[in-house]
């Protein structure tokens, strides 16, 4: 298994909490949070991870260097912004022709990711979505499941209990194929909502822990979480 983790994020919205730095090297529990999004994949077999970076990512290099608790890391580093379409299209360039997971670098999941890679490659899958269970979808923006895969997607702000996307895909290189490099683009709107009933993601909801730590609200939720975690035994 291989990945490519976003993390070239400004942190505009937490300027206020979090210093000079890229989202995801915002310090949690005593560690840059991107840490807590690499151990899972250091834990689940990941044979080498590629940091998609931009803004300051000389920080996240000097921090984590080429190799992290064993697991080799790489970085494919923007020369301008290229949105999360963009980025990955980049990144995908230093991975072989297999199916590889994106996750962002401000997002923390509880995923059995070995089950996801199963799932997806013995149901031929194009792309795959970590898909998580919530009481409000409001910020997020609700999913219509069915058959176990995705069929649409609701703007936010419609709240209630619901299904969201959780940030994390398992993509087989062709979804990015007809898209030209060099481009800077939204994955999100500009991919998977408009090619969502061509695409026909498969749903894997993930069971565990779900942080993004996009806002304040949800930074200072994080530190509690992580703390709590780091203490245990």
């Amino acid at each position: 298994m291989q990945a490519i983790v976003l993390a070239g994020g400004l942190g505009t919205r937490l300027r206020g909490a979090v210093p000079d730095l890229p989202k995801p090297m915002a310090p949690v529990a005593g560690r840059p949070f991107l840490a807590w999004v690499l151990d899972p994949l250091v834990d689940a077999g990941f044979e080498r991870v590629v940091l998609a970076v931009g803004y300051r990512h000389e920080a996240i290099r000097d921090h984590f260097g080429t190799i992290y608790r064993g697991l080799p890391v790489a970085y494919s580093v923007e020369d301008r912004p290229l949105g999360t379409g963009g980025a990955i299209r980049l990144a995908a360039e230093d991975l072989p022709d297999t199916p590889f997971f994106v996750l962002n670098g401000d997002t923390f999941v509880e995923l059995d990711y070995a089950a996801m890679h199963a799932a997806h490659v013995q149901g031929a899958e194009r792309m795959s979505i970590a898909v998580c269970r919530v009481t409000d979808t409001g910020r997020y923006g609700a999913l219509d499941i069915d058959g176990g895969h995705v069929r649409g997607f609701h703007e936010k702000g419609r709240g209630g209990p619901g299904m969201i996307n959780a940030g994390t895909y398992l993509l087989s290189p062709e979804v990015l194929r007809h898209v030209p490099p060099g481009e800077a683009f939204s994955f999100e709107q500009q991919v998977l909502v408009p090619m969502v009933q061509a695409l026909r993601p498969a749903a894997f909801e993930l069971r565990g822990l779900f942080v993004d730590i996009g806002v304040p609200e949800d930074y200072a939720r994080a530190q509690h979480l992580f703390a709590a975690r780091s203490a245990e035994p």
